[in-house]
């Protein structure tokens, strides 16, 4: 079992930032994956960014140069610090971990969501 708890959202105005952490708990050892995925009212969830275990990177074409994510292995965290936010970015961000519960099989735990609005 994994857990994660997330924080940073809020209400910002257009061309500001914002930082989301999440914090995981439980089995941590066996998170591979982990990341930040977005759901706007109306619309399916979406990948923003992913970062592997070593460290690579991956984001979505919508954030690519406003967003960065971080992760710290040694402390179970994950951070995406989102700069020249637009209104579209506007929607419920969810932390994800990827986690291998054994050879080959694996399972995506989410955090409970924090919400980002982007308004004037």
């Amino acid at each position: 079992q994994v857990q994660l708890v997330e924080s940073g959202g809020g209400l910002v105005q257009p061309g500001g930032s914002l930082r989301l952490s999440c914090a995981a708990s439980g089995i941590t050892s066996s998170i591979n994956a982990m990341g930040w995925y977005r759901q706007a009212p109306g619309k399916q969830r979406e990948l923003v960014a992913t970062v592997s275990s070593g460290g690579s990177t991956n984001y979505a074409d919508s954030v690519k140069g406003r967003f960065t994510i971080s992760r710290d292995s040694a402390k179970n965290t994950v951070s995406l610090q989102m700069n020249s936010l637009k209104p579209e970015d506007t929607a419920v961000y969810y932390c994800n971990a990827h986690v291998r519960l054994r050879i080959g099989v694996f399972y995506d735990y989410w955090g409970q969501g924090t919400q980002v609005t982007v308004s004037s």
